[in-house]
């Protein structure tokens, strides 16, 4: 039994399920998809309430999935790809440290999500109880590239100079 992937799979799971509770339904204190899509707006990233549900959806299913061990590699592209977005939309203009508001602490968690898709969900997961255990270095690039590939559409349009005014 893998129990320190169990422990990490339950803590990183449940607390982007709740992250993303914060963003879809307002729960935990969070300010809901108006309100996290006001804030995504006053970054740019529009339109703010779809990305906001959009990341809220990624976080939550993506931690449920993580903590529950099942569709291990969906769940890590998932929260990969939100570490991704978070990253270049908030965090990299900071540089690295978290106590500048740097990109430290999400790189961490894409680290720790990749991780858990090389090594597997463990015994004490639904995808080792289905049978359907996928894992190894090729399955955690398969989830870095989706996550960074997730991240680089969803904000393709955001950064793309804003056409000139007409007239």
């Amino acid at each position: 039994m893998k129990l320190f992937i169990l422990v990490i799979r339950l803590v990183l799971g449940g607390l982007f399920f709740g992250h993303g509770a914060q963003k879809l339904f307002g729960w935990f204190g969070g300010f809901g998809p108006d309100g996290t899509g006001g804030w995504l707006e006053s970054l740019g990233v529009k339109p703010g309430r779809q990305n906001a549900m959009a990341a809220g959806a990624a976080e939550m299913g993506g931690g449920a999935l993580l903590a529950a061990g099942l569709a291990t590699p969906a769940a890590a592209a998932a929260i990969t790809g939100v570490m991704t977005t978070a990253i270049r939309t908030v965090h990299q203009p900071n540089g690295p440290w978290v106590t500048d508001n740097g990109w430290e602490y999400p790189a961490v968690i894409i680290a720790a999500v990749l991780a858990i898709a090389e090594v597997g969900p463990g015994s004490l997961s639904l995808d080792a109880a289905l049978g359907t255990e996928h894992s190894g270095a090729g399955w955690a690039l398969a989830a870095l590239a989706a996550g960074v590939g997730g991240s680089s559409v969803l904000l393709r349009d955001w950064e793309r100079p804003a056409p000139a005014p007409e007239g």
